[in-house]
């Protein structure tokens, strides 16, 4: 989980000033967290805790608001009776990295994903955006290689993974949706030799930077591991409150793991 969050803090100086080359410093002192990282661990502390998905981000968002949160969903978030509100924005998938570290089984990650996603994301590609997040994740850490991985998800969820970072570089164009983005996502982190590797493919192509890189550092935490000084970086840079429940919950997770 915690190289979600990694993502998203070097993707949120990129997302409206996009830098197409794996050339750049990976944290810069502006580095920052964002709403990416405030419902990934809103998830996580819902999960590890055992409460309501759409309670908890409700009150992550309102405890820490003007994040970049997209115009639905603080419009959600300041009503008195939020309810879904049919969105496919790439929110879903964001989020979704503690669904996979958490769940046992690929069955248990898919409802997880979906459990997380429709308080907000009940639009079927919303849904889909985090199952394929949690789905790649779980078989990440069942061991299977990046070419099975590829075949999985596109038989499952219908994205096409067959392109390459250079040529989504060559023409991608900015997009919040989760079929616009979790789909390029996957393949940077698919594509990648290493942690910081899937990191820079990300955001080498452009686009929404900060989300981009949070999907492809879950999913490459599970393929490749977090590089200590990435680890370093990401917790120094969360408050004492985030920071805490990421301790909680990857303490509970290695306990699953057995």
């Amino acid at each position: 989980m915690l190289g979600a969050i990694a993502g998203d803090m070097v993707g949120s100086i990129y997302e409206f000033l996009n830098h197409k080359s794996k050339e750049f410093p990976l944290f810069k002192d502006k580095s920052r967290f964002t709403d990416d990282t405030v419902h990934t661990v809103a998830v996580a502390d819902a999960i590890v805790n055992g409460k309501d998905f759409g309670t908890t981000i409700l009150s992550y968002t309102r405890s820490y608001p003007e994040l970049g949160y997209g115009q639905r969903l603080s419009r959600w978030a300041l009503s008195d009776d939020p309810k879904p509100y049919g969105s496919y924005g790439n929110g879903s998938a964001m989020r979704a990295s503690p669904t996979g570290w958490w769940a046992k089984s690929m069955d248990e990650a898919l409802e997880l994903a979906e459990l997380s996603a429709v308080c907000t994301h009940n639009h079927p590609e919303g849904i889909r955006g985090a199952q394929a997040t949690a789905a790649a994740i779980r078989l990440a850490r069942d061991g299977e290689s990046p070419s099975s991985m590829r075949k999985e998800i596109s038989k499952r969820f219908g994205y096409d993974l067959s392109v390459s970072v250079d040529e989504i570089r060559r023409d991608y164009e900015y997009s919040q949706t989760c079929q616009g983005t979790v789909p390029q996502a996957l393949i940077c982190a698919l594509e990648a030799e290493g942690f910081e590797d899937a990191l820079r493919n990300a955001i080498s192509i452009g686009g929404d930077s900060d989300t981009i890189a949070c999907i492809a550092g879950g999913v490459a935490e599970a393929m490749f591991g977090l590089p200590s000084g990435i680890e370093r970086e990401a917790m120094g840079r969360l408050d004492e409150n985030l920071a805490g429940v990421v301790r909680k919950f990857s303490l509970a997770c290695a306990e699953r793991a057995g």
